[in-house]
């Protein structure tokens, strides 16, 4: 059985360590049932969003939102939003309430997504 790992892209990496050391360590912990989740069907129970062949998937930690892709060895942490932080976004953007939905058609949302534009505005 091929290992599971869980790869936090660079921004990612410093959104968990923004958090305090014990919300860090809940987060962590969380993951550990990922594998058997993300291997079988039960990825349903996740949110799901898909634009031009990429697909995220959405997993509610507490306030937070942890947005992740598949990968053939785990997955990788896109980002780690508060839950606040993202209802800001969707009341800045004025988006419906589907919320999954309508992330997926808003190309802002992608934008937040992307690490690149990201690291190149910093």
């Amino acid at each position: 059985m091929i290992p599971f790992q869980i790869i936090f892209n660079p921004l990612s990496a410093k959104e968990l360590e923004k958090l305090p050391k014990e919300l860090q360590l809940e987060i962590l912990g969380d993951f550990r049932g990922f594998p058997q989740d993300i291997r079988s069907s039960e990825i349903d129970r996740f949110g799901e969003l898909e634009r031009n062949g990429k697909k995220l998937y959405r997993y509610r930690l507490g306030d937070y939102r942890v947005y992740f892709e598949r990968s053939e060895l785990g997955i990788v942490i896109q980002r780690i939003l508060s839950r606040n932080t993202l209802k800001d976004f969707l009341f800045r953007s004025s988006l419906p309430t589907g919320e999954d939905q309508a992330l997926e058609q808003n190309p802002k949302f992608w934008d937040l997504m992307d690490t690149k534009t990201i690291s190149q505005a910093n």
